[in-house]
């Protein structure tokens, strides 16, 4: 079975796991602008956290983002 995920175009959700094929495209942050508001961006410790934790959640990461950015 083929486990790529295209960060492109398929539906991203709470419980995605974040793999090794992640990559920071317009579908993911469509995802965490409707997850967490319209004042969310990418920056770059944020990107790395992303590239780092492998196998964690969606939810994982707008956790860690809330907690970067006081929600």
């Amino acid at each position: 079975m083929d486990s790529k995920r295209d960060w492109h175009c398929e539906v991203v959700e709470l419980d995605t796991i974040i793999d090794d094929t992640y990559k920071n495209t317009q579908n993911v942050r469509r995802f965490f602008k409707a997850n967490i508001g319209d004042h969310f961006k990418f920056d770059r410790s944020f990107m790395k956290w992303m590239t780092d934790h492998k196998g964690s959640t969606m939810q994982d990461a707008i956790n860690e983002w809330q907690k970067r950015h006081g929600g």
